[in-house]
């Protein structure tokens, strides 16, 4: 099976996550993915591939001619994101793309004016929906990318490389990707996450996240005789958002800025909810945030009557850089391989966050590849075959240089 078809065969599978559930997984549907990855890897030679009540896929390759007794973890999510449906995915290839507009469907039309970099896919073969779905190449086309890799060595069992760890979560794009990780279980030195991004990207860091939720609780009475007596939560929600700064939502940075973004609202007379994810790269900056939203809290404590306003905020992830700058032998060997394939690598920050984010503090350092992918989390996402099968060729070669105990 070749990895189009079998990021073509895992996007049909629903795997969408909910952030408003409170299981784990958050979705029950997410095993339907689970379970066939499993079954594939005790068919690629995997012998102890196991599927956890959590829906964590863990499996261990053997070494080949190893040297250095490092066993290399790949990972990636079968979940794909809440922002956009997943369900009748239908994908379809276009050929040798002409690196102009791509109408999806009628009146849905993937333009160069609003993604740019589709101009530099000119001459691809590329993997798109059908413009009623995401596609779900983030993260399948990752899945498929290492899944080729365990294909290849299977059929070439000569090939040297470390022992090779992997592992399939659930709920990364809801933010709980390493919530019932068992480290134990995965058992490698350090990892790398393929999850996104052109194949000669390297990220090596991320955002540090916080998510936000903000209660308010009015004071109900009929409207008619409400006068100096009625405090409406909603009012108070809409007050309280206004006293963040506009400059600091996400549609006002780029690079190195961080943002407050409020993502969802509901609400009542009685009581309304407003909800917030927090990011920045830099730490205190990103608690400078947060203090922000606890002072907006208290001036509506201070003008409504305590109680008023509840600012419950919470870490989501950290920073990876701040555990990859005493592991550079983890990025160096990943440019390396790139480098022996002819490609030059990019090291850059994400302006969001990988399973990898908290693997690094769990003690598994982790940066992430990319996979071909692009445009995610909506109906005009693509992935380019060749780069993911590039991917593939990249984790092989990983695995060959650790073998050799090689460094950058």
């Amino acid at each position: 099976m070749s990895a189009e078809e079998r990021l073509i065969r895992y996007a049909k599978i629903d795997t969408q996550s909910d952030p408003k559930s409170a299981t784990s997984p958050s979705t029950m549907k997410q095993f339907d993915l689970a379970k066939i990855l499993l079954e594939e890897l005790k068919g690629l030679g995997i012998e102890d591939a196991v599927l956890d009540e959590y829906c964590y896929v863990y499996g261990h390759l053997p070494a080949v001619g190893d040297t250095s007794g490092k066993t290399i973890g790949f990972v990636a999510h079968m979940d794909t994101a809440p922002d956009y449906t997943g369900t009748g995915v239908n994908p379809r290839i276009i050929r040798n793309y002409d690196g102009k507009d791509i109408e999806l469907a009628p009146g849905v039309v993937t333009a160069v004016e609003s993604f740019p970099q589709m101009k530099q896919l000119k001459g691809e073969d590329l993997i798109v929906t059908d413009g009623s779905t995401l596609l779900g190449a983030d993260d399948k086309a990752g899945i498929a990318a290492i899944m080729e890799a365990l294909q290849y060595w299977q059929e070439h069992p000569e090939e040297p490389h470390c022992r090779i760890a992997v592992a399939f979560t659930p709920d990364e794009e809801i933010g709980r990707g390493t919530a019932n990780f068992d480290v134990k279980k995965f058992d490698a030195d350090f990892a790398y996450t393929a999850d996104g991004g052109p194949v000669n990207t390297i990220t090596d860091e991320t955002f540090n996240a916080m998510s936000a939720v903000v209660t308010f609780h009015g004071f109900s009475v009929h409207p008619g005789s409400g006068k100096n007596k009625l405090i409406s939560a909603c009012n108070l929600a809409v007050e309280y958002h206004t006293l963040l700064p506009a400059y600091m939502r996400p549609e006002h940075t780029e690079g190195k800025e961080g943002y407050i973004h409020m993502t969802g609202m509901q609400g009542s007379t009685n009581k309304a909810v407003l909800e917030y994810i927090l990011r920045d790269h830099d730490r205190q900056k990103l608690e400078a945030k947060a203090e922000l939203m606890r002072k907006a809290a208290q001036w509506i404590n201070d003008r409504y009557g305590e109680g008023s306003c509840e600012a419950d905020i919470v870490w989501t992830y950290r920073n990876m850089k701040e555990i990859l700058n005493d592991h550079p032998e983890v990025m160096g060997l990943a440019e390396k391989a790139l480098q022996e394939m002819g490609i030059k690598a990019v090291s850059e920050g994400a302006r969001g966050g990988t399973d990898g984010s908290n693997l690094s503090f769990m003690g598994v350092p982790c940066p992430n590849i990319g996979t071909g992918g692009g445009n995610a989390h909506g109906r005009y996402e693509y992935c380019v075959i060749s780069q993911m099968e590039q991917v593939s060729e990249l984790i092989r070669r990983i695995a060959a240089l650790a073998a050799k105990g090689e460094q950058a």
